[in-house]
């Protein structure tokens, strides 16, 4: 009997936006509303505008979406996103190991990745450090909230 992993990927899906939105952290609703949607809104949002989107599974319960937006087909600048549940929080380095191929796949997309998150979001932005990203140390303030910004681009 094979152990099954801790984190299953599966394609996005509006039912487990449903499913995740009244979920999320706290942290995670922070940054939708400072960005003028709820986390329902930005779930949906997330879904409708991403070229790319996946939902995290664990004990096969939605714990976490994320995707990739087109920005500037032009430019090859994109948008990743990811709003999750205190549970895929605990899963940190699952998600960790995950990274490489999900990254390659929002690459795919765009050649520089780019966006923001809470300076509050600690854990998010140790996530992505690993995952690559360049974590600007200025923050910018969003209807009230610091935020930092972060990006990637392809070698």
């Amino acid at each position: 009997m094979t152990a099954r992993p801790p984190i299953e990927l599966v394609p996005g899906a509006m039912a487990h936006a449903g499913n995740l939105a009244p979920r999320l952290r706290r942290i995670d609703r922070i940054e939708c509303e400072a960005m003028g949607q709820t986390g329902a809104q930005a779930l949906h949002h997330g879904l409708a505008a991403s070229a790319q989107t996946w939902t995290a599974l664990i004990d096969g319960a939605p714990q976490a979406m994320f995707g990739v937006v087109v920005a500037c087909a032009t430019s090859g600048e994109a948008i990743p996103w990811f709003l999750g549940s205190t549970r895929v929080a605990s899963e940190a380095r699952a998600l960790i190991g995950l990274g490489p191929d999900i990254i390659a796949a929002m690459h795919r997309h765009g050649r520089c990745l780019r966006n923001f998150v809470s300076c509050d979001n600690r854990a998010a932005i140790r996530l992505l450090e690993h995952w690559g990203f360049f974590v600007e140390p200025d923050p910018i303030a969003v209807r009230g909230i610091a935020f930092r910004r972060f990006i990637r681009e392809s070698v």
